[in-house]
Parts: C-alpha cells; sequence; structure tokens
C-alpha cells in the first residue's frame, strides 16, 4: 500500500508537469516553478516525487539549497553521512558544495519546496543496493 497518496496532486501548491529534469531521477516526479522573476537568482519550485522516485547526487555550486517538506515521506543524505528521514515539517540547508540527493521512500510519496541558488551539477543516481538498505 502507497502512504501518503493524498500529496500527489499537491498539499499547497499544485503538482506541476513532469520534471523536465527527469534525467537526473530515477523514478518519476513532477515540478511546478513558484517563481518566475528574471530579477531574482533563486530558483523556488514545488518538487513532487512518486513513491521509490529520487533524484542523483548533485552539488550546488556557488549557491546553496533549502528543501521545505510539506508532505509525504522522504530521504534526505549528504555523502559520508547516514541518510535521515523526512516528514511534513522538516527543512534541510544544502550548503555550497556539499554533494547529496534527496527523494521519496520506498511505499510513500513525498513533497518538498526547493529554493536553490548557484548551478547544480549532476553526478550519478543513487544506486539500487544504497537505496534498498535504507
Amino acid at each position: 500500500m502507497t502512504k501518503h497518496e493524498e500529496v500527489k496532486n499537491g498539499v499547497i501548491f499544485p503538482a506541476g508537469e513532469k520534471n523536465p529534469f527527469s534525467q537526473f531521477f530515477v523514478g518519476q516526479s513532477y515540478l511546478k516553478g513558484l517563481v518566475s522573476d528574471p530579477k531574482i537568482n533563486v530558483g523556488v519550485g514545488n518538487v513532487t516525487f512518486e513513491p521509490e522516485c529520487r533524484n542523483n547526487w548533485h552539488i550546488h555550486r556557488d549557491g546553496y539549497q533549502i528543501l521545505l517538506v510539506t508532505g509525504g515521506e522522504g530521504w534526505y543524505q549528504e555523502e559520508g553521512k547516514p541518510a535521515q528521514l523526512l516528514k511534513a515539517g522538516d527543512v534541510i540547508v544544502t550548503h555550497d558544495g556539499v554533494k547529496h540527493w534527496h527523494g521519496a521512500t520506498k511505499d510513500s510519496w513525498f513533497v518538498h519546496i526547493a529554493i536553490t541558488a548557484g548551478t547544480p551539477e549532476w553526478l550519478e543516481p543513487v544506486d539500487d543496493e544504497t537505496y534498498n538498505n535504507l
């Protein structure tokens, strides 16, 4: 049974369209851009992950990322550290240059607002063995 299926169509903001960055994800995610002002150099988006979906390892160069979890259950992991289980109300701050990934748990939808500055450097996928051992 899938947990938190009620968040799949959006919690605070709509889920959006299929993520145009899907080549950097394992599984399906959806993205709704929330700020489109060209004078603002910070991206703000609502990201919805289907169960088992996760993004690749990545680094934010010359910037940072803040995740505001709004629904479901997910994982966040920085390289060399244990993964953290995330639930609605959790906040994650990823500093410049820190290799990390985030995504849904195996049996739950997951939604967060991502506030991102700088340029993402997309790296290798999170391998199934690492993910399945969580």
